[in-house]
């Protein structure tokens, strides 16, 4: 009788290890099912921050872009100005420069 006891025992023991191998199955293929989810999200996360990034980026090299456009049509008026003013301010002075060119020119110290 003690044989079919032992037996008994062994028979629960065999059972009890085969529902533990199944719980650290279903606990394993959980945990795979997690990381593999895990990392699907963070792939998801990282696109949406890449294409957030993008697009700030892309708006700020607009914005430059732009500040650039009007910088340079800014500064050509700019210079446009300053050669009108000096045009005006040479034809202003050039009769006064040509008269003390010509005052130095003709006269003769002895």
């Amino acid at each position: 009788m003690e044989s079919s006891g032992n037996h008994g025992g062994i028979q629960q023991l065999l059972a009890a290890e085969q529902e533990a191998q199944q719980i650290v199955n279903a606990a394993r293929t959980a945990k795979m099912a997690r990381l593999k989810q895990a990392k699907e999200e963070a792939e998801t996360e990282i696109a949406d921050h890449k294409t957030t990034t993008e697009h700030s980026f892309q708006r700020k090299l607009e914005e430059t872009s732009g500040d650039s456009g009007a910088n340079v049509k800014r500064l050509e008026q700019e210079t446009d100005e300053k050669i009108e003013q000096l045009k005006n301010e040479a034809s202003r002075i050039s009769r006064d420069v040509v008269d003390m060119l010509l005052k130095h020119v003709t006269t003769v110290n002895n």
